[in-house]
């Protein structure tokens, strides 16, 4: 049989309830500890290895050289949206494929013969110019006329126009009286010559506007080659094609005097009955044609697009 515990006097009454009140002070202060945690986790905070989750999207953009668009991501819960990166370019946010136009009677690259014999100025030593105005190796003469320094812009249309570097360019046209060197002028080799594009992939020509002959609209005739070294024999060429003179000029410097005859075949001609460019669309006409800027006193400055898919 137990002893009850009360009855046994104040001292031990007092000593029971200092005991009790100690035992629920540590109960309060375990609550008090227990509550802490449970309220950190519910935070999500406590620790290293704790994540945020959060939601939504972010869209991924690229930074493109040229003219472009940058797209936005589509929002949605765990879904990463992608941008629309823009197109780059070198002086242009868009380039077309350049049409393949025939190289004519006179080219003297290899293809036919000039005066009985086959013509090739390609081989020629001193044909790597930039001023293509004046005969050389071993011939004299310079050819009159407007000044005109053009430059050419190569770029590949399957790079978004990225330019191509040290590829090499051979250009050729008629003298103010429309006859050409080596064919009709057969002591004559001026206005040709080939040249390198630089790494911005251009070409810059110094020669003169050229004039209009019977039967076919102002223009000058180039060949693209991969390099100088192929640059040598038609046979190697990328692509041979014209540019057609700006109609505006042609007046103004057929008008000026000095291009014989000129002035009155120009009449007769356009790009739309032309036999070589009649076939164009009105855009493929446009990217064709040389954008000048000057005067016949004065001269001409130029730049054109030849577009190349490679």
């Amino acid at each position: 049989m137990h002893d009850d515990d009360h009855d046994r006097g104040l001292v031990f009454d007092l000593e029971a309830l200092e005991r009790q009140m100690m035992a629920r002070r540590r109960m309060l202060g375990l609550m008090a500890v227990g509550g802490g945690a449970m309220l950190l986790n519910a935070c999500g905070g406590g620790g290293d290895s704790s994540t945020t989750s959060t939601s939504g999207t972010t869209a991924t953009t690229t930074t493109t050289t040229g003219t472009g668009t940058t797209g936005t991501g589509t929002t949605g819960t765990g879904t990463t949206g992608t941008g629309t990166t823009g197109t780059g370019t070198t002086g242009s946010s868009s380039c077309s494929v350049t049409p393949t136009e025939t190289n004519g009677p006179y080219p003297s690259d290899g293809s036919n013969m000039a005066n009985g014999v086959l013509s090739n100025i390609l081989n020629t030593s001193g044909v790597v110019r930039s001023d293509i105005r004046s005969s050389f190796a071993g011939l004299s003469g310079t050819a009159a006329g407007v000044p005109l320094t053009l430059t050419i812009n190569l770029q590949n249309t399957n790079a978004s126009c990225a330019a191509l570097a040290d590829y090499a360019i051979y250009i050729w046209h008629c003298d103010q009286d429309g006859h050409y060197s080596l064919y009709d002028l057969p002591q004559q080799n001026y206005l040709r010559g080939v040249q390198a594009t630089n790494s911005s992939g251009q070409a810059t020509f110094t020669t003169i506007f050229p004039g209009c002959y019977s039967g076919r609209y102002p223009h000058i005739h180039f060949e693209v080659y991969r390099s100088l070294s192929t640059a040598t024999n038609y046979s190697n060429r990328l692509l041979v094609s014209q540019f057609a003179m700006p109609a505006a000029a042609c007046t103004a410097v057929y008008a000026a005097g000095g291009y014989t005859g000129s002035a009155s075949r120009f009449t007769q001609t356009s790009t739309s009955n032309d036999n070589v460019f009649g076939d164009n669309t009105s855009a493929q006409i446009a990217a064709m044609t040389p954008a000048l800027t000057g005067s016949p006193s004065a001269g001409y400055t130029g730049t054109v697009t030849v577009g190349l898919a490679v």
